[in-house]
């Protein structure tokens, strides 16, 4: 079996927040006097797998976030996501961040913004590693926000590594009205900045159509539960959407009991695309290369289907398609080797 840390690919649905290292979170919790849950201080927290799930996750998911609250601890927070990457054989990383959360310990969003492009830009050179950034909003506040960070992310949109490529929305899919979030998409569409919406992990197809008929993006965070409608499978298909498949959040969050209920089969079948993403290690335990394993041991893919993962997550990429072109031929190279 070929290494998958050298498989290249790309990593399209990790958020700010939950990329941070377990020791991260210790270190500045710290230097900021606070206590954190006793579930952050294990390497692997216990998430319960039904409903009460998110909740458990959100209060753990909002006390490290509260440890975040300068601009070096920024700085950290993204050029070890960048690092981390890098050592998975990624060659893009689109990290997606809700800057309100930090602006009030740098002076306002536009520096908190512009620290976390700053540091992408350095990261990304001393890496190598192309990084975009997706500001995104939350359904747990008010629509008129949403607009407010998609007119800040139009002022620095780009396809580069430091620019803003994408408009997302997160938090709670049960949360919010969609279509009240539209304009805001809109704002963003209208910059250039194609829509990255989180929908159907926690509701099902009829959400998803929802999502895609209000916000029309070009990707789904997650969009696993379309799996249970196959005439919305092969639309997503047809229209080019594609999903960015996080297994461990959807099994710790009790979307499935199991990782092999998780439907990679399905959405390879429709001719879904598909980008597996960590969403958040430092909550659910697993880096983006475990969730190849994963696809690997659990769903018995081959690597031939592995490649064409990496195939999917590079094509589904916001980054310019000289580089998606190259890193797709590293794709071809990583087969060459020996099995």
């Amino acid at each position: 079996m070929r290494p998958l840390a050298r498989l290249p690919k790309a990593h399209l649905h990790l958020h700010f927040t939950g990329s941070m290292r377990q020791a991260t979170v210790v270190e500045l919790a710290a230097e900021a006097g606070l206590r954190l849950p006793d579930a952050l201080l294990d390497d692997a927290p216990d998430v319960p797998q039904d409903v009460r799930g998110w909740f458990r996750f959100q209060r753990l998911y909002d006390a490290a976030r509260a440890v975040v609250r300068n601009e070096s601890a920024m700085r950290r927070v993204v050029r070890e996501a960048v690092l981390d990457d890098a050592a998975e054989g990624s060659r893009r990383l689109e990290l997606q961040v809700d800057p309100t959360s930090y602006a009030p310990y740098v002076g306002g969003l536009t520096p908190a913004l512009e620290i976390v492009l700053d540091e992408a830009r350095a990261a990304s050179r001393d890496t190598g590693l192309s990084v975009g950034i997706v500001v995104a909003g939350s359904r747990m506040r008010h629509p008129l926000e949403a607009r407010t960070l998609a007119r800040l992310a139009a002022r620095y949109a780009g396809d580069g590594s430091g620019d803003v490529v994408a408009f997302g929305l997160s938090n709670d899919e049960r949360r919010g009205d969609t279509a009240e979030f539209a304009p805001a998409f809109r704002i963003a569409r209208d910059a250039g900045l194609p829509g990255v919406p989180h929908g159907g992990e926690l509701l099902g197809p009829e959400h998803v159509r929802e999502v895609v008929e209000k916000l029309r993006p070009v990707r789904l965070g997650h969009g696993v539960r379309s799996a249970e409608d196959p005439r919305l499978l092969a639309e997503l298909a047809e229209r080019g959407i594609a999903a960015e498949v996080c297994p461990a959040s959807n099994v710790s969050l009790g979307v499935y009991h199991e990782a092999r209920a998780v439907p990679l089969d399905a959405l390879r079948a429709a001719g879904v695309r598909i980008a597996l993403g960590a969403d958040d290690p430092l909550l659910f335990g697993s880096r983006l290369v475990e969730q190849y394993e994963a696809a690997r041991h659990v769903h018995a893919l081959d690597d031939d289907a592995l490649a064409a993962l990496a195939r999917d997550s590079i094509e589904a990429s916001l980054a310019p398609e000289q580089d998606r072109r190259a890193w797709l031929r590293e794709v071809d190279e990583w087969l060459g080797l020996p099995g």
